[in-house]
């Protein structure tokens, strides 16, 4: 049975980041730099991993990622719901079991034995697929999944991430490119806002955080960290 609450766009951005902060997902540091394994450095940092610790909380976003497929990509549109190894794996059942839908997997690679298989479930060709992500940077984790489920011979026109950094113009680049139409819930422009509503933060802390949402790349450089994808 498809449970999905059609809350107001703006209303679910602002309530998934209030939640973030609430269970402390969310980390902000200018002094001390994060490092990501991309090179970069950043002065945000976010764990979308915690959701699934809180059931109210998960059960509500996963509502929203519901509510935001229906109203944004259709009612008729998937067969099935793919989840990327391993963040994806969890929140692609809760979203499959909300829309009604079987669910996949999808391994960073073939598992090099038995049927080395990197898609786990069952996918029948030509399967119009949803692939979920907790959260995506810039895209390129996502489509390494997007990808092998095309090699099998699954569809993929849309992807959902709970988080999207949404900071990128190779992300846009790279969906508009790869003919996929990113779906997500909220952003770092929404977890920011409660920062500032909340005072969360000194002020010298949130600007240097929207220096490097403005600027991530530059800001990276200017922190020990790479300056170009």
């Amino acid at each position: 049975m498809i449970q999905a609450t059609f809350t107001d766009r703006k209303v679910m951005a602002e309530l998934v980041a209030k939640m973030l902060w609430e269970i402390k997902a969310v980390h902000f540091n200018a002094t001390q730099p994060y490092k990501f394994a991309s090179g970069m450095a950043s002065p945000v940092y976010i764990d979308c991993r915690k959701l699934l610790s809180f059931p109210r909380i998960r059960s509500t976003v996963m509502d929203f990622a519901a509510s935001v497929v229906l109203r944004e990509a259709g009612f008729e549109k998937f067969d099935c719901i793919a989840g990327g190894e391993t963040a994806g794996i969890p929140f692609a059942a809760l979203l499959a079991d909300r829309l009604s839908l079987p669910m996949i997997y999808v391994r960073k690679q073939p598992k090099g034995h038995g049927r080395n298989a990197q898609i786990e479930g069952n996918m029948p060709e030509g399967s119009r697929v949803l692939v979920i992500e907790d959260l995506t940077t810039a895209g390129g984790s996502m489509f390494k999944f997007i990808d092998a489920v095309r090699d099998a011979g699954g569809i993929v026109d849309h992807g959902i991430a709970l988080f999207y950094y949404g900071i990128f113009d190779e992300g846009a680049l790279r969906f508009a490119d790869g003919k996929v139409k990113l779906h997500y819930i909220a952003t770092w422009r929404d977890v920011l806002a409660v920062a500032k509503e909340q005072q969360l933060f000194d002020q010298n802390t949130l600007n240097e955080v929207e220096s490097f949402l403005d600027a991530p790349l530059a800001w990276s450089g200017r922190n020990g960290g790479i300056s170009s994808l």
